[in-house]
């Protein structure tokens, strides 16, 4: 930390220059108000209430950091003066009836001020705007805002949705979304970015109206009246500002503030969640959030509901017959346990799987697959990352030795390139899709984007290729190629620090411009356009998704993307690497720690002396054969060689490929067991149903996709008889002759510690609050940028890794149409969690069929219209055409949210494997469509107020605008 000697007040002291000035002054105890600064944003330097005096000049303390030997008066007469004068002009636009407003929590910005600077009267002008509730999620009270700016700051230049700002030329000025659109029908996100940093109840989340607080639950006509009573007290209201900072106090005994990691996507964004009981009254950021700062996404931000959901399971469920019927806890686990050593007595260990949920926490996917290899005696433990992540995992392991993003999400923000393929950043991991944005927007960097579909990140790029499905390989040798052919590569980098330069440059010899512009349709002007881009920038980030990995040729493209980044020694600096953006919120974690069939725990290989090592700690004699993969367990039940199966927090059925033959696997199943928060598809078969807490209901950790440990807190009780994952996995296995007695996760870790190298350093203590730990975690430090010296090979250099690329055709004379599938912003996965929160469903309440113009034309198919879709092997969905340009030519786009089973996307998939990784090749499916019935204007699936429709009457723009405010009279500097 840097720091020099300056007088203040006076005194010498010694001030951080790490830190604005403001807080600077603050840390050592000087109270400086600073109403529009946040540090979770860059200074605005809206409101002159941070003023002070340097140098005998008055200046914004946020906008500035101390420098040795300067001369700072806080509290001179001056100072004072400007500091109050700005207080009270906000005080115009801001009525004070604190006691009443939901944002009176202690951190109130304003109301501190008020109080510290010992203003006890305003001169209040209502600006005659109305109340905005239109929106789903929260309200605009024009009334209240004070026009810091803070919102536009992080909608603009953070969040970079573009949405709102500030219209200087109205009277008086006001904040606007789009062109003047009310909330709910703009192109508003509801990422809640704007409510989280809005320092007054100007944006108030819905969930905490008449919630947060001893007074705020009256009703509307009795608070106006109470707020008109206030009002008379103008000439002095230092007693009613007394009241409110002990009412204030006094919320703390009714609001818990409890930290937590988000349980939807990689991103691994963590916030405060503030609940009263079982309300969840709202999701709070922290600009010490490391993966997300002060930014969340609308599911984030907004999307708990379900923790509450009446659908939630709060007892165990036994079948009998075709119904299920309530049962004790200790009568399900007696029935498991008898059951599962049963089938193991009779057919062997190895006619049993586990297949574990990526919405588990770290400490519980250890336990599940402890209890496979000590308890059960399999090596048949696998996760949902096989239908996602595994062929990106496959491509780092060939290459550079972890399978897992290089970097940090910093490192992609400060990129000079950032290459997206087959990745709709914007909507699949939205708070780095803000990050990217933001480093074109506000540093200039570069992004290319290569994709099947014109998504949101698509319109932002310097280059855009659109591909053809599965043919991204070729694309990327086509460039490799070219770069080798204008000797761009970096020699140095290959000649120190990788293996096997030679056999790749000779696997792609044949990957001229003609050839891949022959295969592909991607112009060769498109080619060495990226080639160029990579070659003209310093460092070069690569992110990638399910349109990579969700291919046939999934673990080959990763391949082909790590060679990339290879050659050009785009490794091991910040700035650069590999980034497979992980798709749920612990799909990393569940995989580092052990729930794969040929890895232990922290990916320790099946070899003597890790085997012998786990035997020791745990006791049991281990099968040393690897296990099945969750395809091969599903295929391996129709075969009659699988005969259990314990399914820990997944859906199998809605997920996997080919949902018709895995419903038929689970209902010839001899025995079933399922752990879940709701009765889904797959439970719905199960003969075992186990009731499960969310994370808000129990501890533990989760690793997001930089590879960030973070801890999370129980903020409130299991419902009903739900209990935690781990708890239940440690019921069964002691009920079948373990003798575990973990008492809390932390044990849980502590035992990885000890027997995994790259967690050796992590403990609870390390993780405490808002801190993080990227693995490897030695006891000295952690590792957030892989690579820097030596690569995870056997003598530290990384390997190109040589490629037989041949185009992929999977369609016919018939199936000419090729279906795609990915997610969208409102929900997550199938919706088993968003679809129970009214506000979500409410801006995509259907699956739909996005069909591409020409299709359109061809087909006579309008917007509304009933179609179906069938696949050439077999399944058949319908649902509602939605006419876009997000896809072009003979493509289809259905989302992966299922607003009915019978419109789940993989009905139409098929189990055609990528032979790499096991993962299926759900992108791989050509289809044919019908146009079924005519749609009115009713019927469309997206409705119209989506946000979707309004994105062109955005207003792009840098900051606030804060000098037209400065124009206006009323606001004219206070500064010398």
């Amino acid at each position: 930390m840097g720091s020099v000697r300056v007088k203040v007040d006076g005194k010498e002291v010694e001030l951080n220059t790490e830190l604005s000035l403001a807080l600077a002054l603050m840390e050592k105890g000087f109270y400086v108000p600073h109403v529009c600064y946040n540090t979770g944003l860059t200074p605005i330097q809206s409101c002159d209430t941070c003023i002070v005096e340097v140098n005998g000049k008055l200046v914004r303390s946020c906008a500035i950091k101390a420098v040795e030997g300067m001369s700072i008066n806080v509290n001179s007469p001056r100072a004072l003066n400007a500091r109050k004068t700005a207080v009270s002009r906000i005080l115009r636009y801001h009525k004070l009836y604190c006691t009443i407003c939901e944002n009176n929590n202690g951190d109130c910005e304003l109301h501190e001020a008020v109080i510290k600077l010992n203003i006890n009267s305003q001169k209040y002008v209502d600006k005659g705007y109305a109340l905005d509730d239109t929106g789903p999620f929260y309200t605009y009270d024009p009334s209240q805002c004070i026009l810091c700016g803070r919102c536009v700051e992080a909608c603009q230049d953070f969040a970079v949705n573009e949405v709102i700002w500030i219209d200087w030329n109205l009277n008086p000025p006001r904040v606007v979304w789009d062109n003047g659109n009310p909330i709910g029908n703009s192109s508003c996100v509801n990422c809640g970015t704007c409510v989280t940093v809005c320092p007054v109840n100007a944006l108030m989340e819905k969930s905490m109206l008449g919630e947060a607080g001893f007074f705020t639950w009256i009703n509307k006509d009795l608070k106006r009246k109470a707020i008109e009573a206030i009002g008379k007290a103008e000439d002095n209201f230092s007693l009613l500002m007394t009241f409110s900072e002990l009412e204030s106090k006094a919320r703390e005994t009714q609001i818990k503030r409890t930290k937590t990691v988000c349980t939807y996507c990689g991103v691994g964004c963590s916030f405060e969640v503030w609940t009263k009981g079982r309300k969840i009254l709202k999701i709070e950021p922290k600009p010490e959030s490391p993966a997300n700062g002060i930014l969340t996404c609308v599911k984030g931000k907004f999307g708990w509901d379900f923790v509450n959901s009446p659908d939630r399971l709060t007892k165990p469920l036994i079948r009998e017959g075709d119904k299920f019927r309530e049962a004790t806890w200790e009568e399900a686990i007696s029935l498991i346990s008898r059951k599962f050593k049963e089938i193991k007595e009779k057919y062997g260990p190895d006619a049993i799987g586990v297949i574990a949920s990526d919405k588990m926490s770290n400490e519980e996917a250890y336990l599940a697959q402890k209890f496979a290899r000590a308890v059960l005696g399999t090596n048949n433990v696998d996760n949902s990352a096989r239908y996602c992540q595994a062929p990106a995992t496959v491509g780092l392991w060939r290459t550079v030795g972890f399978g897992a993003d290089s970097g940090t999400i910093r490192d992609i923000e400060s990129a000079d390139l950032i290459v997206v393929i087959g990745h709709n950043t914007t909507e699949s991991h939205p708070v780095i899709g803000s990050k990217v944005k933001r480093a074109k927007k506000i540093r200039g960097a570069k992004i290319a984007v290569i994709d099947v579909r014109r998504h949101e990140i698509a319109e932002w790029a310097d280059l855009f290729i659109k591909s053809k499905p599965g043919n991204d390989a070729i694309i990327l040798a086509g460039v490799a190629k070219y770069i080798l052919d204008n000797g761009w590569e970096d020699k140095e980098f290959i000649r120190n620090r990788v293996n096997g330069f030679e056999k790749f440059k000779e696997s792609i010899e044949g990957f001229n411009l003609d050839y891949v512009e022959s295969v592909t349709g991607v112009p060769k002007e498109q080619i060495i356009k990226l080639a160029e881009l990579i070659h003209n920038a310093k460092n070069v980030v690569v992110l990638w998704g399910m349109g990579i990995t969700q291919h046939v040729n999934g673990a080959d493209t990763s391949t082909m993307i790590s060679n990339l980044l290879l050659l050009t020694g785009n490794y091991g600096r910040p700035g650069t690497g590999a980034y497979p953006m992980r798709g749920h919120n612990n799909v990393q974690g569940v995989s580092d720690f052990g729930c794969l069939p040929n890895y232990f725990p922290g990916y320790q290989k099946f070899e003597e002396g890790v085997i012998k090592k786990f035997e020791e700690n745990w006791k049991a004699k281990l099968n040393e054969k690897p296990g099945l993969q969750i395809p091969q367990m599903i295929e391996g039940v129709l075969e009659g060689k699988i005969h259990g199966l314990y399914i820990i927090g997944e859906d199998t059925v809605m997920v996997d490929c080919g949902t018709p033959l895995t419903r038929k696997a689970l209902e010839e199943a001899d025995f079933v067991v399922v752990q879940d928060m709701f009765m889904t598809e797959t439970a719905k078969l199960a003969d075992v149903v186990l009731p499960v807490a969310s994370n808000l209901e129990k501890d533990g950790t989760f690793v997001n996709t930089e590879r960030r440990i973070q801890r999370f807190y129980k903020a409130m009780e299991p419902i009903g008889e739900a209990k935690a994952d781990w708890e239940i996995i440690q019921m069964i296995a002691n009920a079948m002759g373990a003798n575990w007695n973990y008492k809390h996760p932390s044990d849980i870790m502590d035992e990885v510690a000890k027997l995994c190298p790259i967690f050796s350093g992590v403990t609870y203590a390390k993780l405490e609050g808002f801190n993080s730990l990227l693995w490897p975690v030695y006891e000295e430090r952690d590792t957030p940028l892989l690579y820097t010296e030596k690569f995870e090979t056997p003598d530290g250099k990384a390997i190109m890794y040589p490629l037989e690329i041949e185009p992929v055709e999977m369609r016919d004379e018939i199936h000419k149409i090729t279906l795609n599938s990915g997610r969208v912003l409102e929900h997550f996965h199938v919706g088993n969690m968003t679809r129970r929160v009214a506000g979500l469903t409410g801006r995509v309440p259907e699956t739909f069929v996005e069909v591409s113009k020409e299709l359109a034309q061809k087909y006579s198919i309008n917007t509304g219209d009933l179609i179906m879709v069938k696949s050439k092997f077999g399944g058949e969905i319908r649902a509602r055409a939605l006419v876009t340009d997000r896809v072009q030519g003979d493509e289809i786009f259905i989302p992966l949210y299922a607003s009915d089973p019978s419109k789940g996307v993989n009905i139409l998939t098929a189990p055609i494997i990528d032979k790499g990784s096991g993962t299926p090749g759900y992108k791989d499916t050509p289809v044919i469509i019908e146009r079924l019935q005519e749609g009115s204007k009713t019927d469309n699936p997206l409705p119209t107020y989506n946000w979707r429709y309004h994105t062109k009457e955005r207003k792009k723009q840098i900051g606030i605008q804060v000098e037209e405010k400065w124009k206006r009279e009323e606001f004219k500097p206070l500064t010398d």
